[in-house]
């Protein structure tokens, strides 16, 4: 199993971090890239989405899941 490895972003100005394991890292990775987005601007868009009492290491990693899912991973 991978690690956990904590990550810094800006949001809208203000510093925040996430804990992701590296598979889901290099995914989200993946699908800004191909979504044409900076990583900070997907993780800035995951969270304005997210649930206020969703920490947001977990909504990422259901973004993830969800992307994988719908089948557009396969897309990258």
């Amino acid at each position: 199993m991978s690690p956990v490895e904590k990550r810094s972003v800006t949001i809208r100005g203000h510093r925040t971090s996430y804990s992701l394991e590296k598979p889901f890292f290099d995914d989200l990775v993946a699908i800004a890239a191909a979504r044409k987005l900076t990583l900070a601007a997907l993780v800035a868009e995951i969270d304005e989405a997210r649930p206020r009492d969703a920490n947001l290491s977990s909504a990422l990693r259901l973004y993830v899941l969800g992307w994988a899912k719908r089948g557009t991973k396969n897309s990258f």
